[in-house]
């Protein structure tokens, strides 16, 4: 027996998705409520993308080896920055291995003043950037690419290629969204390609030069990695959806 759940989460103060001794983590919560519920000592949870310390979710999605549990259940024994949206039975079903793309969006206030109701949810960027730059920029990633570049240095990864279906720039005035659907990501990848997007939009280096990174270029030859406040895991897809 497997089930699904459906979540979203505030990760301002957790130190990321993964359980990790002496620190609060999403995993970490999620899986005592779950324990708690069906009287377990232990139910593991499978993800279908591990988000860092700081970065949030809309659409998350988990499995697990046992019975739905009704979200309001979950909810109440969950902390107010974590919310099931959804729990059902799915047979069979791996949150991780079943995926077939991930899409994040991150976000960024682009104005003189900063954002009282954005300040956990977006980048505050107050110098001008160049956005048809930006736009350039997001053109050249559809295809597949070697992300060498956009991960740390130390890193468990063996596979650098990543299969980007379709990379933009939303804009609503002051407020840029960077929307990105890949098969996988890499640790930091998106910050990464977020921070060396600015540096181009704000005139220190060129699209070229952007574009030329995706071919393989060490890890020193990006931009820095951009805060993760403005990062978010949109949503997950999976075959028939």
């Amino acid at each position: 027996m497997h089930s699904r759940l459906l979540l979203e989460y505030d990760g301002a103060a957790f130190n990321g998705w993964a359980v990790q001794p002496a620190h609060r983590t999403v995993q970490g919560e999620l899986e005592r409520a779950l324990a708690t519920i069906l009287r377990e000592d232990a139910v593991p949870v499978t993800v279908a993308g591990r988000t860092d310390r700081g970065v949030h979710a809309w659409g998350q999605v988990c499995s697990y080896a046992h019975e739905a549990v009704d979200p309001v259940r979950l909810n109440a024994l969950l902390p107010d920055d974590v919310a099931v949206l959804d729990s059902r039975p799915a047979p069979g079903f791996d949150a991780r291995g079943d995926a077939i793309s991930r899409t994040y969006c991150y976000r960024i206030v682009n104005r003189r003043a900063r954002s009282v109701w954005m300040r956990d949810r977006a980048l505050w960027w107050l110098r001008p950037l160049d956005r048809e730059a930006l736009h350039a920029c997001a053109a050249a990633l559809a295809g597949t690419h070697d992300f060498t570049a956009f991960t740390p240095t130390q890193t468990e990864h063996v596979r650098f290629e990543r299969d980007v279906f379709s990379a933009e720039w939303r804009e609503d005035g002051d407020l840029l969204e960077f929307w990105i659907t890949a098969d996988t990501f890499m640790r930091h990848m998106n910050r990464v390609l977020v921070g060396t997007m600015l540096q181009v939009a704000s005139g220190h280096r060129s699209v070229e030069d952007f574009t030329a990174l995706l071919t393989g270029a060490p890890r020193s030859a990006a931009g820095p990695t951009a805060a993760p406040h403005g990062l978010a895991l949109a949503s997950v897809a999976y075959p028939g959806e």
